[in-house]
């Protein structure tokens, strides 16, 4: 059978008070050196995509993996694995790794260990 597909999205501009709070998204290292490997092409599609995130919690196409893991997916293979957590300031976005759809078995194993190094930090 197909695989089961979670859309993250939700289009809502969170105001307290009359004063916008935008999502916070945070970088590992190990995405920032993926990030950085890119062309600025791909690292402006991806930028543009984190902005959606920040401003409007709109995570566009991507899947929950389990585990507290997701992806946000792109239709040329691209993937950014990440996850939601928590901390003194609030909800957080943290994006752990990036990828492409043929690494994917790697790239998934691999952030799941990145959760779990980032959540016990």
């Amino acid at each position: 059978m197909g695989a089961h597909y979670t859309k993250i999205h939700c289009r809502r501009q969170h105001a307290i008070y009359g004063i916008l709070v935008l999502m916070r998204v945070k970088r590992t290292h190990e995405f920032e050196k993926w990030f950085d490997e890119q062309n600025v092409k791909e690292q402006a599609q991806v930028d543009a995509r984190i902005q959606r995130i920040e401003e409007y919690d709109h995570f566009g196409d991507a899947k929950d993996l389990g585990e507290g893991l997701a992806e946000l997916r792109w239709a040329n293979g691209r993937r950014v694995y990440f996850t939601r957590m928590f901390d003194a300031n609030g909800s957080l976005v943290l994006l752990v790794l990036g990828g492409i759809k043929n690494g994917q078995k790697k790239d998934i194993k691999k952030a799941r260990l990145l959760v779990r190094k980032y959540a016990s930090a």
